[in-house]
């Protein structure tokens, strides 16, 4: 599958050819974009937003931590995030805490407190260390849904218990199926080997991708794709429309692709919607 893109920086056609199997990338402002695409359109929102540097990258200016600066940035943006969104829909915004209190706020406003589902801390150990303050070595992505009824595939992302014996808990074999046994409240509960339990929301077992790694393109924000599975996994189903505004270096698009998800997504940078296209039409 050829990926189609545009380089019209301001769009005034809708974008979207709602299609059964398409991926579709512009190099636009991303406003500009999501104010082209109908409202209740979208299943899932992802973006690895930009998180308040203040530093110059090759490929892109960060914006600078400044409250006004954030503010004014972000709120016509997640308005038009939550207007384009499913009711059922979910939005995740990944950043640090250089300003995820800012954000948070915002999407307590636009989406409601009530809406708020999680805080997931995504924890790595590479890049460099200080010695003026402990290491800061995890990421923000906060959950939002649009509505109380919204995607959630617990058994998509859920690990097994296994046989690690948990809290000192009895363990008895019956019928082949070995169980975990405890008592409360006079009544006894029984856990299976093979029961699924939910992970938390913090995760230590998504590394940081290496500069060896082989699916590293060399820009310099891309994330794992496993960290990206997860989320469209818990969030989406086969032939959902999943989007990211600020594409990167097109990890979204190349997980949904191999996940049967549709697709749509953004960058102002030339360079990163070209590096999409030749990730997708790769296939890796």
């Amino acid at each position: 599958m050829n990926i189609e893109s545009t380089k019209d920086k301001s769009p005034t056609a809708p974008a979207i050819t709602y299609s059964d199997c398409y991926q579709q990338c512009f190099c636009s402002d991303n406003l500009e974009l999501m104010k082209t695409i109908e409202s209740n359109t979208i299943n899932l929102i992802y973006c690895d937003i930009l998180y308040g540097t203040g530093k110059n990258f090759m490929d892109y200016k960060d914006l600078y931590p400044m409250r006004e600066i954030i503010e004014s940035h972000y709120i016509p943006r997640i308005k038009e995030m939550h207007r384009i969104l499913k009711e059922t829909g979910s939005i995740y915004l990944q950043m640090d805490s250089r300003i995820s209190h800012w954000v948070r706020c915002i999407l307590d406003d636009v989406f409601t407190y009530g809406n708020f589902r999680n805080e997931l801390i995504w924890c790595y150990n590479t890049g460099g260390k200080s010695k003026k303050w402990f290491s800061k070595k995890h990421d923000n992505i906060l959950w939002y849904s649009k509505s109380n009824k919204y995607t959630f595939n617990y058994d998509a992302i859920s690990e097994k218990r296994g046989l690690q014996k948990r809290n000192n808990l009895k363990k008895i074999v019956e019928n082949g199926i070995t169980y975990f046994v405890c008592r409360a409240n006079g009544k006894e509960y029984r856990y299976s080997e093979n029961d699924n339990i939910l992970l938390n929301d913090w995760w230590i077992d998504i590394p940081q991708m290496q500069q060896h790694h082989p699916d590293r393109t060399g820009y310099y924000s891309q994330k794992p794709k496993e960290l990206l599975e997860r989320l469209i996994l818990a969030s989406s189903n086969v032939n959902d429309l999943v989007a990211d505004f600020y594409l990167g270096s097109g990890t979204t698009a190349v997980v949904c692709k191999e996940l049967n998800r549709n697709f749509i997504g953004c960058d102002i940078n030339p360079n990163a919607i070209e590096l999409t296209k030749t990730r997708l039409n790769a296939g890796t």
